[in-house]
């Protein structure tokens, strides 16, 4: 079976937010003395995932989910 993938569509200043973020995370880990393999990984996909560019559309929301 195929693993599912999940895209998000980031700007450039939340692109940094993300790497940044992440790279707290790993100082964090770090400094607890644990393994940052995989908070490495993710720095490594964020970092050089492609860009692409394509037309955002948001739907109107419906009434019970304005509440």
């Amino acid at each position: 079976m195929r693993e599912r993938q999940h895209f998000v569509a980031l700007d450039e200043y939340e692109h940094g937010i993300v790497i940044d973020s992440l790279n707290e995370k790993r100082n964090d880990l770090r400094s607890e003395g644990k393994s940052t393999d995989a908070v490495d990984e993710l720095i490594v996909k964020v970092g050089h995932a492609p860009q692409k560019k394509f037309k955002v559309i948001e739907k109107e929301k419906r009434r019970d989910e304005a509440r």
